[in-house]
């Protein structure tokens, strides 16, 4: 490693130990404060480092896992990280299915270590991982240089990379090809040629994208067995706007206006993509003039006309399951868009507004069939709604043609797994 890098990785380290300080004031960083400093102790020792961001991520880490098995007769020991609480939750979920049940793993939730290289180098040098699994685009430059030192192969699977995330990694190419992973498994063409563009073509193939796997349900989700049912009532006209972002809240506040003016009986599911918002979401729907209630202060069915202020996490694929029609967010304003396939999964034609980007991987074949709905802007999106709410296909239709459609997209948990055992057995 050059001379300019270490210098680099030191002045980096520096900015962390300044602003460790007043990062403990951020509250979702006090979230598993002790575990991202070190200052309650260290992880156990592990075979492989498994990384994923936040909620979304660690689904897929769970995909990943709930299917693994050792390379050998030993136990095979994973610690999983996550940067977000909901993250940090779903590891825990996921530990406990996967250790009572595939035997020979043992999985250890922790929270992802501050990135200053001075913690990353302690950790990884206690934990000696012999492989790295980061999905999606996790490129911290901290934990990568610890991996480096340490010999640890890494794999970076699930890989996205926007345009614009690749203009600033190109600010300091140098950097990140000296920290490269070994071996990047992207979702598409398009996301393969910027991983390519800054570490190299021989580095990267592509893949599916796991999220497919995870959206196997061969039926809807409906009211008999669906654990919302006490909240949802049977037959009622069931809006949900899944995954909103923050920035497009006074768009997807005009929405539920919209649904609730022009249908007072209608019932909205409001669901956050980051739960820390919720205040902002509350004062939003207040300026518009909704009547909102929070999903955790309610012991029976929601009342006609009211907006479900979704405050508790893991609902909303069961929500869809009783949705007549949905909305997915992050598509309003230039974000990339959410995952509009689970909607469709369990049996209803999402909405989804233009920018979408983030699952071009899907393909636009999926709102030519039909089978979603692509809006210009917020007023199309709005008459989509109404005009599903009022005459919503076959649920049973929609999830067949929708299970048809990603059946032979499936198969990105199984590459990863492949290419995980091959590093583990290259000792």
């Amino acid at each position: 490693m050059g001379k300019g890098i270490d210098a680099a990785l030191t002045a980096y380290n520096a900015l962390w130990k300044c602003a460790t300080p007043l990062l403990k004031l951020n509250h979702r960083l006090r979230d598993g404060w002790d575990q991202r400093t070190l200052t309650g102790g260290l992880p156990a020792r592990a075979d492989l480092w498994v990384q994923s961001a936040s909620g979304g991520e660690a689904y897929l880490t769970w995909e990943i896992l709930k299917d693994m098995t050792p390379p050998g007769d030993a136990p095979l020991r994973i610690l999983a990280t996550a940067t977000t609480r909901q993250g940090y939750e779903t590891l825990c979920r996921a530990a406990e299915d996967i250790n009572g049940r595939r035997h020979g793993l043992a999985v250890q939730p922790w929270f992802f270590p501050l990135d200053a290289p001075a913690v990353m180098r302690r950790v990884a040098a206690h934990v000696r991982p012999r492989c790295v699994l980061i999905l999606e685009t996790e490129l911290w430059p901290g934990f990568l240089d610890a991996c480096r030192r340490q010999g640890t192969r890494v794999l970076l699977a699930n890989g996205r990379m926007t345009a614009r995330s690749l203009g600033g990694y190109l600010a300091w190419p140098e950097l990140f090809r000296t920290l490269a992973p070994d071996r990047i498994m992207a979702v598409s063409e398009a996301d393969g040629r910027r991983f390519a563009t800054l570490f190299g073509r021989e580095r990267v193939e592509v893949m599916p994208n796991i999220k497919f796997d995870r959206m196997t349900a061969p039926t809807p989700w409906g009211q008999h067995d669906n654990p919302l049912a006490r909240i949802i009532p049977g037959g009622s006209p069931f809006v949900v706007l899944g995954s909103v972002r923050k920035q497009e809240q006074a768009e997807v506040a005009g929405l539920a206006s919209g649904l609730l003016h022009a249908r007072p009986s209608a019932i909205i599911g409001l669901f956050p993509r980051h739960l820390h918002h919720i205040p902002l979401w509350r004062k939003a729907l207040e300026r518009a003039g909704v009547a909102c209630a929070e999903r955790s202060s309610l012991n029976g069915p929601a009342a006609p006309g009211t907006v479900v202020l979704w405050d508790t996490f893991g609902e909303l694929l069961p929500a869809y399951g009783l949705a007549r029609t949905a909305f997915v967010g992050g598509s309003l304003v230039p974000l990339g868009g959410q995952n509009f396939l689970e909607p469709i999964t369990r049996g209803v034609v999402p909405v989804t507004g233009p920018h979408w980007s983030n699952f071009a991987w899907v393909g636009r074949e999926i709102f030519d069939s039909g089978l979603a709905v692509c809006a210009a802007d917020g007023a199309e999106a709005l008459n989509a709604l109404l005009r599903l709410l009022d005459d919503p296909p076959s649920r049973d239709h929609v999830s067949a043609r929708g299970t048809a459609y990603i059946k032979d997209r499936r198969g990105g948990a199984r590459a990863v797994r492949k290419q995980v055992a091959d590093f583990l057995n290259s000792d």
